[in-house]
């Protein structure tokens, strides 16, 4: 099993967090059919918001001195937290890592919470589901949204909750 270290993104994991992000846009891609811009990267304003805006918050997931993933909160200042982005590298999934950083997460933010996955992506079913389940048993809902500006794709399927103070472990520091 793997150790898991969550905590806010610094300015100098900016480096770290963009290759994160490239791995977690190109696992995306097999649902969303995005192709790579012509440099090779892909769209990434959520990422940037994450690392600017004072209403959201970029986790870095890392296991002992390697980095194994990523999380971006939006909606900090709002009536509702999104997990806008969650990412866990290939060799480390199914490893419980990434239930534990999603609750030190949610911990660090308790209040209502929205996750959105897309239904053809059969693991992201299943891990968002048994998330919600663990984190707050039976009190959730599930329900399917358009994508805003995409009418060619099928829709996000959306898991809301309430997140309790205390829910999880202690919230992650900065370092």
């Amino acid at each position: 099993m793997y150790e898991i270290s969550v905590r806010l993104a610094q300015t100098t994991d900016r480096p770290t967090m963009e290759r994160l992000w490239l791995l977690f846009r190109h696992d995306m891609s097999e649902f969303s059919g995005a192709l790579p811009n012509p440099d090779g990267t892909y769209r990434r304003e959520r990422l940037q918001a994450a690392l600017s805006q004072d209403d959201w918050a970029p986790y870095l997931l890392t296991s002992g001195r390697s980095p194994v993933g990523l999380a971006c909160v939006r909606g900090l200042t709002g009536p509702v937290r999104v997990l806008s982005s969650f990412f866990v590298v290939r060799a480390a999934r199914r490893s419980g890592l990434g239930l534990r950083a999603v609750r030190e997460v949610v911990a660090a933010h308790p209040g209502p919470w929205e996750i959105a996955f897309q239904d053809s992506n059969a693991g992201a079913v299943a891990f968002w589901r048994r998330v919600a389940t663990e984190l707050v048993g039976d009190a959730w809902t599930e329900e399917h949204r358009p994508v805003p500006g995409r009418p060619d794709l099928p829709p996000d399927t959306w898991i809301s909750f309430d997140a309790p103070a205390g829910v999880g472990s202690a919230p992650p520091g900065r370092a």
